[in-house]
């Protein structure tokens, strides 16, 4: 008499934003058929989930492409997952305007900033030089540039759209000058990866994880509709647009520039001695 495979269950760790719940809502909600695998969704923000890693504790979970400078002797990055800015992306604000440089370190503002591992950190690294920062949840940025407890404050997730509601201005859009910076290329923010010890599994992961994406854009309407509960007071039409801008034809596959992207995106840093020697990005698929 044959016996039932027995069920393994892997903890899923991703962003409780609407980009990340689109992507993993074929998971979340039980439309895929996963064999003997289950998934534990854990919801944390990225820089929680960026830390993590460094401990190997979730076998697959999302990071920051800047945070997998230092994960990556334990996790590989998949193909599919990505976050990628195509001419916009992490956002600076600030109350009125002011120029840009003026936030380098010994020009006596700091600035707000979800997280040291995040890849927006990196790239306003990249744009301004060193500057004076301190954390604050990614969330509660926007309000506290407001308040005027930081000078400018740097924003992900839908807070790239929602910061004129506060009052504030725009100062630079870290993708658009990135594009204009390397020609053309998209700015990478964020990946999926899997813990290398999972050996065979892998793929089996993989492929499940790319299903996931797959279902959503395939199923718009009813993914943005379970989306829409992340989102932080986003309207239905805010939470389309947001997830639109990150889960894309991209996220099923870097494509040939995307890939080029991550790689120069991790080798300038290396090169500025912002982030460790890394492993070669792997793009699992």
């Amino acid at each position: 008499m044959e016996t039932a495979a027995a069920t393994r269950t892997l903890i899923l760790g991703h962003s409780p934003d609407p980009d990340d719940a689109f992507m993993h809502w074929a998971l979340a909600t039980d439309r895929l058929d996963t064999g003997a695998l289950r998934f534990e969704h854990r919801l944390e923000d990225i820089e929680t989930l960026n830390r993590r890693a460094l401990q190997g504790e979730y076998e697959i979970t999302a990071v920051s492409i800047h945070a997998w400078a230092h994960v990556g002797g334990k996790y590989a990055l998949l193909n599919h997952g990505a976050s990628m800015g195509e001419g916009y992306g992490p956002r600076i604000v600030a109350r009125e305007e002011f120029a840009l440089e003026s936030l380098a370190r010994g020009g006596g503002k700091r600035l707000a900033i979800p997280g040291e591992w995040t890849s927006a950190h990196l790239a306003a690294q990249m744009r301004i030089g060193a500057y004076d920062f301190g954390l604050v949840a990614f969330d509660q940025i926007p309000e506290a540039v407001a308040r005027g407890e930081y000078d400018a404050g740097l924003l992900i997730h839908e807070g790239q759209l929602t910061f004129q509601e506060q009052g504030l201005v725009l100062l630079e859009d870290l993708g658009a000058w990135w594009k204009k910076e390397t020609g053309g290329l998209p700015l990478p923010l964020g990946g999926n990866c899997v813990r290398r010890d999972l050996g065979e599994t892998v793929p089996e992961v993989s492929r499940l994880l790319q299903a996931s994406i797959r279902e959503g854009l395939e199923h718009r309407e009813e993914a943005v509709a379970y989306a829409l509960g992340f989102g932080r007071g986003l309207t239905l039409a805010q939470a389309d647009e947001f997830i639109g801008m990150y889960v894309n034809a991209r996220t099923l596959d870097y494509g040939d520039d995307g890939r080029e992207a991550v790689r120069l995106f991790l080798s300038r840093a290396k090169k500025a001695g912002m982030i460790p020697d890394c492993p070669e990005p792997d793009f699992v698929r």
